[in-house]
């Protein structure tokens, strides 16, 4: 092959992608990074602690997106998508369209001025619904870039051409309603990793969910939103209460496989339920060791490794009950306490047990958008839509030059995910620096 391209383009900001764009700027090859939200990060900037060392979140993740804003051989493009990809190995082309966020990304600092004083109130997706946010916002605490977006579906000044508080309120001037989006096209490019994550199953379909009671009963909540209810930044501000009434819980049921091995929902499994779900028991036991833990499972999977001494752990530990079981059927009483109704599977017994709070540990689906990108691309996906990939080759696809890593080929833990973007970074090296 001739002299090679000297650009990768990452397309997804979370910790593959990150982790990708970090190693392809330490060997000096110049990276475009793109994330369709306002800020990189993925689902880890959500999550309170992580498996198996029940390390902090966002102290193990704020570095790395510090790093990946201000290394010079990385270019960010947030709150943007790619719209088509021409070429061949070693020279793709990519179209890219960046949304307008109405914010001047070089002349805002993130003061919060016009977030104070914007008078809409809107259900925060970064907090799973579980709090309101302004119109104009920060998507989340410790966001990169630290860049206001404004949400046009829900301000005033685009839905009824009043109001503009924000702008008066901006002192650096940086508050623009005419912005528009803008259509970038990159040249050059050598190799593409695609690291666009997952999604859960509640993001698309709620019915499967609605048999557990989930948004029927208010202490019904998902894993990811109990993640956002114990995190210090989430809505709660790491106090657990119950949503109906705000009193801390005592007995906390966790159940698993919701959507994941069923014929109804997603036939395979999700690979991290057991382990998280361990995890924010053990979390939620260190807020209150008095706190009662039931996990209700099928079967329980742990292939990492000391993924079972972490179970052990919690059970010996942190007292945790597992309790092999099928559910039946979950009502509540009239200070609206879940009553799950069960099968025992290792007594053949139908039981009853009520608690404060049940966490749904919800199936993992490939992200929104993926079999747009796989047509634009040109890679196959999956039975299930998930990227596919050849056996014994977990970040090659079906496309020369197209690698991949994280949740996007299927489901997996936070350190596979590193891994596995270091692993694509390798393989995009060997194609930009000619082998």
């Amino acid at each position: 092959m001739e002299e090679a391209s000297k650009r990768a383009l990452v397309i997804g900001g979370g910790i593959a992608g990150i982790q990708a764009s970090l190693d392809l700027a330490d060997m000096g090859i110049h990276v475009d990074l793109i994330e369709k939200k306002p800020c990189i990060g993925g689902k880890m900037a959500q999550l309170d602690k992580t498996f198996p060392t029940n390390d902090c979140s966002i102290c193990i993740l704020a570095p790395k997106l510090s790093e990946c804003y201000r290394n010079l051989n990385i270019t960010l493009y947030s709150y943007s998508e790619v719209q088509k990809v021409e070429g061949i190995v070693g020279n793709f082309s990519v179209e890219i369209l960046k949304h307008a966020r109405y914010v001047k990304e070089d002349l805002c600092i993130n003061c919060g001025l016009c977030v104070e004083k914007c008078p809409m109130r809107v259900e925060d997706e970064f907090d799973r619904q579980l709090r309101k946010r302004r119109a104009i916002y920060m998507y989340y605490l410790q966001g990169v870039p630290a860049i206001m977006t404004i949400d046009k579906k829900n301000c005033l000044w685009f839905t009824k051409e009043a109001c503009r508080i924000c702008e008066k309120n901006c002192e650096k001037e940086a508050i623009d309603f005419n912005q528009k989006d803008e259509l970038i096209k990159i040249n050059n490019i050598g190799s593409i990793i695609v690291a666009t994550g997952y999604n859960l199953i509640e993001d698309i379909d709620n019915d499967i969910l609605k048999n557990y009671g989930y948004q029927k009963y208010r202490n019904v909540v998902t894993a990811l939103e109990f993640e956002r209810m114990l995190s210090a930044s989430g809505p709660q501000e790491g106090h657990i209460k119950r949503i109906s009434d705000g009193e801390e819980p005592k007995k906390i049921a966790y159940l698993q496989c919701i959507g994941s091995r069923t014929d109804r929902g997603a036939k395979y499994c999700s690979s991290i339920c057991c382990m998280y779900t361990t995890k924010e028991a053990m979390i939620a036991h260190e807020h209150d060791n008095e706190l009662e833990s039931y996990i209700f499972y099928i079967d329980m999977r742990a292939g990492g490794k000391g993924f079972q001494s972490f179970l052990r752990r919690g059970e010996a530990e942190y007292d945790i009950k597992y309790i092999k079981s099928k559910i039946a059927e979950i009502s509540i009483d009239k200070n609206e306490s879940p009553i799950i109704v069960y099968e025992d599977l290792d007594t053949s017994e139908i039981k009853k047990l009520k608690v404060d709070i049940v966490v749904l540990a919800t199936c993992i689906i490939p992200p929104e958008g993926i079999v747009k990108l796989a047509e634009v691309i040109g890679f196959e996906l999956d039975d299930y839509n998930f990227i596919k990939t050849p056996p014994f080759s977990p970040v090659k696809t079906s496309r020369d030059g197209i690698f991949t890593c994280g949740c996007v080929h299927e489901p997996m833990d936070i350190p596979r995910s590193v891994a596995e973007g270091s692993s694509a970074a390798a393989r995009a090296a060997e194609i930009i620096r000619g082998g």
